[in-house]
């Protein structure tokens, strides 16, 4: 299945919140479906402001949404109020377990294994999926792999790929944390591997401070200045170790084929967040075999790459089409 053509047969809004992570997955899944979807972004649920109907309502004005993807949970009663603006309802679709307040009020929901029920196995419109969707593509990396290689493989140096992520409510970064990533970027290096890092937003300054002091030829670290080689670091990998603080990246990682090895980081003290996050890490490598557990070793093994977005966008427009053909429209 491709991306959609420039003149989709359904119109998208995508509806998540400012988190990055959000909004790629709706992107991820609205792209196949409609190639220039609308983008709303909120920061809290949903108020009774006067200001936000008009606005939705000039925007409705212009054209209307078939479907609306959303994804976070203050995203939920927004995407509610813009469905119930519409003429003619469009197809709801989440993406992550609804709120209970909303479960039933969505047409498809798209529920990640690791917050699987088995409650949910009654419901039709609700469906487990292999971590989040993203917006990273097996083909268009394969398209990238020469050039990318060309620019950090040379003299066919094998590229170890580290995504970094940073503390959250799960895991902390404290400096113990700090100074085994920082050494085994460096034991990489010095095994004649050439290591591409790529920190993110949520990365702490002191670990950026201490892997821009590495100074090795063979460590090639992103300062988060100019455009993001974020692909490309995928695209030329040989291997990948992705700290274990996001879902997204290790979902990314896996799209390259590559051997993906989470990091263990610090735990914060035992919640609910943290026994979701370790849920996700033991079903993707434990069940599925679809990562491994740093240890030292980068081995190679042999998985298929999970492509979520593209199987739920399928069962998204299967449904529109279901609903279209129901209406005679």
């Amino acid at each position: 299945m491709t991306p959609a053509s420039h003149d989709p047969k359904f119109h998208v809004w995508t509806v998540s919140e400012t988190k990055a992570g959000t909004l790629t997955q709706c992107l991820g899944v609205a792209r196949f479906i409609d190639p220039a979807p609308h983008v709303i972004t909120v920061r809290k649920e949903f108020r009774w402001f006067k200001p936000t109907l008009s606005h939705f309502r000039d925007l409705l004005a212009r054209r209307q949404p078939d479907a609306i993807v959303s994804c976070g949970g203050k995203a939920l009663s927004h995407t509610m109020l813009i469905a119930g603006l519409c003429r003619s309802r469009p197809l709801t679709v989440h993406l992550a377990g609804p709120q209970p307040a909303y479960e039933d009020r969505y047409d498809l929901a798209f529920v990640s294994r690791h917050d699987w029920t088995p409650e949910r196995e009654k419901k039709p419109h609700l469906h487990p999926v292999i971590g989040v969707s993203h917006r990273v593509d097996p083909e268009e990396l394969a398209e990238r792999r020469e050039a990318a290689r060309e620019r950090y493989a040379s003299a066919g140096r094998t590229v170890a790929t580290v995504l970094v992520g940073g503390p959250n409510k799960a895991y902390l970064y404290d400096k113990a944390t700090i100074d085994r990533l920082v050494e085994t970027i460096r034991g990489l290096a010095a095994k004649d591997w050439t290591v591409l890092v790529s920190t993110s937003r949520r990365s702490p300054p002191e670990l950026q401070e201490r892997l821009s002091r590495l100074g090795e030829t063979r460590i090639v670290i992103w300062d988060r200045q100019g455009e993001n080689p974020f692909r490309d670091y995928l695209a030329a990998a040989d291997a990948l170790i992705v700290t274990k603080d996001s879902v997204t990246m290790t979902c990314e990682a896996l799209a390259t084929g590559r051997p993906v090895y989470s990091f263990d980081l610090a735990h914060r003290p035992p919640n609910d967040h943290l026994d979701k996050f370790e849920r996700f890490h033991a079903d993707m490598s434990e069940t599925l075999g679809l990562t491994r557990r740093f240890a030292g070793s980068l081995a190679p093994y042999d998985y298929t790459s999970p492509e979520e977005a593209r199987r739920i966008a399928a069962i998204v427009t299967a449904g529109l089409v279901q609903r279209n053909q129901g209406t005679g429209r």
